[in-house]
């Protein structure tokens, strides 16, 4: 009972916070008709007043901007990443619905979970193109439950570490085929581990899903696939062997679907097509492991750019004043080369602060979500490329056994769960103003709106 009324209460709350919003958005007497204060193009309005506002439809790109419904589309979001495995056990199967609805009641609205396990414990992929149709139905099951809490997700394809099996897994398998191999990195280059991954795209992609009777590459609940969790190929420092290999596999996914967004699950650090951005990146090492932010996400076919942030794990594991710092310049640049480079949205995909880390306490964890939160609002603010976060990780009640140390659980963290309804209320808010056809951002339709209330 306790759980329902915490949840109620944040519900609640959520729902105050839009109207309180909304009332002082009308006092300060911005129109609905035209936020933007300019003439929209010829036609759009046309087109977009015969869409349905509340359509369950795909999240589109526009430039900078996340569409949904002709709309632009801000959101806070959040990381939970076992949603198949445990979907696929009855017995567990309710902690999917647990989160999902914790997470709606403040306002979280994209979620990124993982489309794969391949070779482990409940593996989805037992062997290469060999698939357990109960893990499956599992995932069938996520989609169909996030749906049904307005959530959408972002699906990752393949780990680059070994949890879930992930790269060394399908290393793994190449050698037990009788490849020769001789670097987990081969993955990116060897032509039968290629397919197999190709293999497991089209599969994914292609499946119909029990619960709804539709095809994965036709559901709007699907906002986006990911390439891979954290790509990196420290062989390669020119980052010349991934660059060619997110360009094949974006083009393979696109050529099934080319319907749903596509990105690639980086990090974010800057590589040798920038040295001028160097000085943003957490340590030297992170020029070395084959990735560039800037020169990744200029293929062709990547609609989005993904940044994860772990300052603790970058930089120091004790907590110092250096973590804040890192964070907002890390957030800054991303943001900018978003804008001036790349053209389009960026997502912060994960961040958090570990109750493992030396020195923790709350209240840091509050600045730096703070921090996350007030940075991608005053983009919005501007109609800038800051489009979205995913706090990592959101865990029910009854999983603490699984805490990597970075958990939320909302039910016991009051404070976190209020900000997180807070910055999902504003966001709510711009994205409810800010229409895809004032091409030229929020600037003009938040003129007058007190800065402090966003």
């Amino acid at each position: 009972m306790a759980w329902c009324d915490n949840m109620a209460s944040l519900t609640k709350l959520k729902g105050f916070i839009i109207f309180l919003l909304m009332a002082i958005l009308l006092l300060h007497g911005i129109s609905a008709d035209n936020q933007c204060g300019i003439a929209p193009d010829d036609g759009i309005d046309a087109g977009l007043s015969e869409l349905d506002e509340n359509a369950w439809t795909m999240v589109e790109r526009k430039g900078s901007q996340f569409i949904v419904n002709g709309k632009s589309f801000y959101f806070n979001g959040f990381n939970t990443y076992w949603l198949m495995v445990f979907a696929s056990d009855q017995s567990t199967r309710g902690k999917v619905t647990e989160v999902f609805k914790q997470a709606s009641s403040v306002g979280l609205s994209v979620c990124r979970t993982w489309a794969f396990n391949d070779g482990q414990y409940r593996a989805l992929q037992k062997s290469p193109s060999v698939y357990d149709e109960e893990v499956f139905k599992g995932l069938d099951f996520v989609v169909s439950e996030a749906k049904k809490y307005n959530i959408r997700l972002i699906l990752s394809l393949v780990n680059n570490w070994s949890d879930y099996g992930g790269k060394p897994q399908y290393v793994k398998w190449g050698k037990d085929a009788g490849l020769n191999l001789s670097s987990e990195d081969d993955f990116f280059s060897d032509a039968t581990l290629k397919t197999y991954y190709k293999n497991h795209i089209k599969m994914v992609l292609s499946r119909v899903n029990t619960f709804t009777n539709v095809t994965y590459k036709d559901d709007p609940t699907i906002f986006a696939w990911e390439l891979m969790n954290e790509p990196r190929c420290t062989s390669d420092p020119s980052g010349d062997k991934l660059q060619a290999w997110i360009q094949e596999m974006a083009a393979y996914v696109k050529s099934i679907d080319p319907k749903h967004l596509l990105e690639i699950g980086m990090e974010g650090f800057y590589g040798t097509s920038t040295p001028e951005r160097a000085q943003f990146n957490p340590n030297t090492y992170a020029t070395q492991v084959g990735t560039d932010f800037v020169r990744n996400h200029q293929v062709l076919g990547v609609d989005f750019a993904s940044v994860h942030i772990y300052a603790d794990s970058w930089i120091s594991p004790t907590i110092t004043d250096a973590h804040l710092q890192f964070y907002q310049s890390w957030l800054q640049a991303h943001i900018e080369d978003a804008e001036k480079s790349i053209g389009m949205p960026v997502v912060f995909a994960e961040f958090g602060v570990s109750v493992k880390d030396p020195g923790y306490n709350s209240s840091f964890r509050d600045t730096i979500y703070n921090t996350v939160y007030k940075t991608l609002v005053n983009s919005a603010k501007k109609g800038g490329s800051g489009a979205g976060s995913l706090l990592w990780q959101l865990f029910p009640e009854g999983t603490d056994y699984m805490d990597d140390g970075y958990a939320i659980v909302l039910t016991k963290s009051q404070s976190l769960a209020d900000m997180i309804a807070l910055n999902s209320a504003r966001l709510e808010l711009i994205s409810s103003i800010c229409s895809w056809n004032c091409r030229w951002g929020c600037k003009k339709r938040l003129l007058g709106l007190d800065p402090a209330v966003l």
